[in-house]
């Protein structure tokens, strides 16, 4: 639900225009960016960086430019019917890649392993196979692949919860900020013309025709977008709020009850600091007297207790994340994803389109038994770069933070794939 940015997916989680920046974005894509050092996605549409902050890339899969699961290698994997699959696991999988089905036989596959066609026998068997065999659906119309070495990397992200209200009033002094118009790409002048490759970067127009970088979250949370009505909502604590900016969507929850979701809607287009990168770099993560644990809670616990230091460090990390409300009142299924499909707990992952087909199967084997078994890669994020690296989504509340700030697993991955794929890539 990778802010998701998410730079979609939260790729870039379905691919969302933001608001005519020229930014195509997911949900979560900053989360992805997030480079808290913690074992939880920092998240969308997209998907912001997910804890821990830099994970060691698995080996033997180097990322490179343009490169992709073809171009990487990979090799025939164990038959699905020896995997095990426990058909509680396979129905929840059934439903989601159901799902995601109308986008997975449509879409270009970036991995190069699959075309659109290769997709329509599995998603027309799908439409009606009964649940209380879901387990040879996938034996059925599957086969599984090695991409690379196919030693994985997993963490978690989920859809946080914090106090919040739409118009504000005493205690809810946080705004939550819309996407604000002025927000735009362009080139500074001290770029020479022949230097102006790819894609330009964000910032706003000054005074006098000069284009410069967007206000940084300092300047931002100093007023610099006060009194422009930018303010969708109002939050009550900022540290909370800045953990939800890192995951890249969430819920606001009113004190009469009442939820709104927001979702990601762009970024300011400054660098992103980690600051559990930070922290550690000075000696404030770790074990002993005077260090806080290098997992989300500890970070919280040292932002609260050193309130004026927590502030400033908070504001090292100069991105800023903007928001949108999310039409969608479905509270019990997680937002949108990169394949414009709600992400579900324990069901979705975030992964790299150009190794996993975006709504392909993929079972995990890890070090993090509740990370074992049938997953549906239906997201995307900032920081999910490369071949078996994923950022499992565990849904909302205190349960999933707990479990989504603290996965970190190692282990191998499989890519389910139609049958027949690796024979037409002359892998047999």
């Amino acid at each position: 639900m990778s802010p998701r940015p998410i730079l979609t997916g939260c790729s870039t989680k379905p691919t969302k225009a933001d608001g005519g920046t020229g930014l195509t974005v997911n949900w979560r894509g900053l989360r992805l960016l997030a480079g808290v050092f913690l074992p939880l996605a920092l998240a969308a549409c997209g998907r912001i960086i997910p804890f821990p902050e830099t994970p060691p890339a698995p080996p033997t899969t180097p990322i490179l430019p343009q490169a992709n699961a073809v171009m990487l290698g990979l090799r025939e994997g164990p038959a699905i019917s020896g995997l095990g699959l426990r058909p509680e696991n396979a129905v929840a999988a059934l439903e989601s890649f159901r799902l995601s089905c109308p986008r997975l036989t449509s879409r270009s596959d970036a991995s190069g392993l699959t075309r659109g066609d290769d997709w329509k026998p599995s998603c027309s068997g799908a439409a009606d196979w009964p649940v209380s065999d879901a387990p040879a659906f996938f034996d059925r119309h599957f086969e599984t692949a090695r991409v690379g070495a196919g030693q994985s990397v997993v963490t978690g992200y989920y859809e946080p919860e914090i106090a919040g209200v739409r118009t504000r009033q005493p205690g809810f002094d946080v705004p939550v900020l819309g996407l604000p118009p002025d927000l735009t790409r362009g080139w500074p002048d001290e770029v020479p013309p022949s230097e102006r490759t790819g894609t330009p970067p964000l910032g706003r127009i000054a005074e006098g025709g000069r284009f410069v970088p967007y206000h940084d979250r300092a300047a931002i949370e100093d007023g610099a977008l006060a009194g422009r009505g930018l303010e969708i909502a109002w939050a009550a604590d900022p540290v909370e709020f800045f953990f939800l900016q890192v995951q890249g969507s969430g819920r606001l929850r009113a004190p009469d009850g009442t939820v709104v979701r927001i979702g990601y809607a762009g970024t300011n287009g400054q660098p992103y600091a980690g600051i559990g990168a930070i922290m550690r770099t000075r000696g404030l993560l770790g074990e002993g007297p005077g260090k806080y644990p290098g997992s989300m809670q500890g970070i919280m616990r040292y932002l609260r207790e050193h309130p004026e230091d927590g502030r400033a460090l908070m504001r090292e990390n100069r991105s800023w994340v903007f928001f949108r409300e999310l039409t969608t009142p479905d509270l019990s299924t997680g937002p949108p994803g990169a394949l414009g499909v709600p992400v579900r707990e324990r069901i979705t992952l975030a992964a790299d389109p150009l190794y996993v087909p975006l709504g392909a199967p993929v079972w995990l084997t890890v070090d993090r038994p509740e990370a074992n078994g049938l997953w549906i890669a239906q997201d995307t994020g900032g920081a999910i770069k490369g071949a078996n690296r994923f950022d499992s989504f565990w849904g909302s509340g205190e349960a999933a933070r707990t479990i989504a700030g603290g996965m970190s697993a190692r282990g191998s991955a499989l890519v389910l794939l139609p049958k027949g794929t690796l024979g037409r890539l002359g892998i047999r």
